[in-house]
């Protein structure tokens, strides 16, 4: 029997950055009820975007990947869906797995993951734990969502434009570097991932504008750069999106691994 599609007029929520805390998520999960105390799913037709960032600066990213995996499944048979993207930080621990120290070179010097993961601290637990399905299901993340009008990703930038015109494109792409056996290649994704805030300052809404005709939407939702961080805000104080850019952007990331909380926003 085939597995139902989420309604349309099913509730939509999007979270971003879980950095390890699978407890945090759960108990936030649990608020907007879509979990039970249990952490099983009860959300039913829901839809739920994880906008990346599952490792490094929490304790058990590892915990964070194998309850999206299970929600996944709890979800779907349900009739809803728990979306997965990817962010920097999967990238991160791919090449950390694969690569670990061997010297990268790169426009700016010879670099390593291993170096990158240990200043994002990044833990030896998740990498020593990390099996064959969790490493198929990081190579199989999408980058980009779109969900009505809303396209949903992990980081501010405008450079997921150069990796096609729809998010089909943008994910095959993606697919192939994060698949590659190129220690540079999957640099290069690290490190176009890691860049920010670009559709902030006095030509981001322009930039913001641009991405959205480039790929047919009215609002970018993302994670990656924290809620206020830029303007010196403590991360405690973040209770809610920040829609910014004329109202065609909205950050989520609330900074739970600085003090933050654990931000699931109703789109």
């Amino acid at each position: 029997m085939p597995e139902s599609e989420p309604s349309a007029t099913s509730a939509r929520f999007a979270v971003s950055d879980i950095h390890g805390h699978p407890d945090e998520f759960r108990s936030a999960l649990q608020r907007k009820h879509l979990v039970d105390a249990s952490g099983r799913w009860t959300g039913g037709t829901a839809q739920l975007y994880c906008l990346g960032d599952y490792f490094d600066r929490g304790t058990d990213g590892i915990a964070v990947i194998d309850l999206l995996i299970r929600l996944q499944q709890e979800a779907a048979d349900a009739g809803g869906s728990v979306t997965a993207l990817l962010g920097n930080h999967e990238v991160l621990a791919l090449g950390m797995h694969r690569f670990g120290r061997q010297r990268i070179a790169t426009a700016h010097g010879p670099r390593s993951f291993e170096t990158s993961w240990s200043r994002n601290q990044g833990q030896a637990s998740d990498q020593a734990r990390l099996t064959d399905q969790h490493l198929d299901w990081l190579q199989r993340l999408p980058a980009m969502a779109k969900s009505g009008s809303d396209i949903l990703l992990h980081s501010d930038i405008s450079g997921y434009q150069e990796w096609g015109r729809d998010p089909h494109q943008v994910n095959a792409q993606v697919g192939v570097c994060l698949r590659s056996t190129s220690a540079e290649t999957l640099w290069g994704l690290w490190s176009d991932l890691t860049r920010r805030r670009q559709f902030r300052g006095p030509a981001g809404s322009r930039t913001a504008k641009g991405f959205l005709a480039h790929f047919g939407g009215d609002r970018i939702v993302h994670g990656h750069s924290v809620i206020g961080e830029a303007d010196g805000r403590p991360a405690m104080q973040n209770t809610k999106a920040e829609s910014y850019a004329g109202g065609r952007v909205l950050a989520i990331d609330a900074g739970l691994s600085a003090g933050g909380p654990c931000l699931i926003v109703e789109l």
